[in-house]
């Protein structure tokens, strides 16, 4: 399993990774994108911007990098980057399948995604993936899954995702929304040949949403790598956005509240992966210094209290505007 790579790891930032959301696609729902990305998005912008972005993690520890097709052409950065450095043959490349970019790298497009988790979808995607990172993919993810999901009971595409990890690439899943734990626990039952199917999970979990944890801690126990998304609530646990509370635990700890915020999260033993989705080289530095964060029991108290209903969570992050 590819991620057994990084349990050998020594740097303090093993445990944390990079998203490519917010750089692979001019548009996003991310607080702060017009202060972190300006004006210039053009394709070699955010070329240049993912590279630098890429080096940096790189450079101090990082070892996973995440991408999706919907990700705009994070797949095609990623593997420029990667082209560019053979020498670079440590890290971990994933990326999602289920989503079709929409938005033709405009930032005001009526629909910026559009979701099919059926098998044709999957071959042409895989096709696609692998026509960019070939034999560097190592883990391919189901995007968004969610309770009502026809890929939970997709037989064929069961079978498919079995022969593609049967040829060594790690098969799991992402999800989204307020059932999210009923998501998981749904994927672990999914078996082929007896076997289970799934060999990660990659969830939303952050300070304001923490409802998936006792299913995350379960998706742990039987075997899978848990990779956390999402942590700073798209750019709500940020500077200037941060709540109170947060912002005087960062203040105690001298660090920026995107530190406090995944320190939080790479506090749970069940964390595998936790991801940085910076925007900027400054942003990613800041979110590394996560992986010192040292939080006593009361400022986790009053992180804890800030907890949200998910269902009211999940109602804002949809209200959320592309930018």
């Amino acid at each position: 399993m590819p991620f057994a790579r990084l349990a050998a790891a020594t740097t303090p930032t093993c445990h944390i990774g990079l998203g490519l959301a917010a750089v692979g696609r001019p548009g996003y729902i991310n607080l702060g994108r017009d202060r972190d990305l300006g004006a210039d998005r053009t394709v070699e912008a955010l070329r240049e911007r993912t590279h630098d972005l890429l080096d940096a993690a790189y450079a101090q520890g990082v070892r996973y990098f995440d991408a999706a097709r919907s990700y705009g052409r994070s797949e095609e950065f990623l593997a420029d980057w990667l082209r560019d450095r053979p020498d670079v043959d440590d890290v971990v490349v994933g990326s999602k399948w289920g989503y079709t970019y929409t938005a033709d790298w405009s930032t005001d497009a009526e629909r910026h995604e559009v979701k099919d988790h059926g098998v044709a979808t999957y071959e042409r995607q895989r096709a696609e993936s692998d026509a960019l990172l070939g034999e560097r993919l190592d883990l391919y993810q189901i995007h968004s899954l969610t309770p009502d999901s026809p890929a939970l009971t997709d037989k064929d595409l069961h079978a498919k995702l079995a022969e593609a990890a049967a040829r060594g690439v790690t098969v799991g899943f992402s999800t989204s929304g307020p059932a999210q734990a009923d998501a998981i626990r749904a994927a672990l039952a999914v078996t082929v040949d007896g076997e289970p199917l799934f060999r990660t999970v990659q969830s939303t979990y952050n300070v304001l949403e923490t409802s998936a944890g006792p299913a995350l801690a379960e998706a742990h126990e039987a075997g899978l790598t848990v990779i956390v998304k999402e942590g700073m609530a798209n750019g709500r646990l940020a500077e200037p956005h941060a709540p109170e509370p947060l912002r005087a635990v960062a203040e105690e700890t001298t660090l920026g509240c995107d530190a406090v915020a995944l320190a939080l999260i790479l506090r749970q033993p069940w964390a595998g992966v936790v991801l940085s989705g910076a925007a900027t080289v400054n942003q990613l530095g800041s979110n590394l210094h996560a992986a010192v964060v040292d939080l006593d029991d009361d400022q986790v108290a009053r992180l804890g209290a800030l907890v949200e209903d998910p269902h009211a969570y999940w109602e804002r992050r949809g209200q959320l505007p592309w930018h």
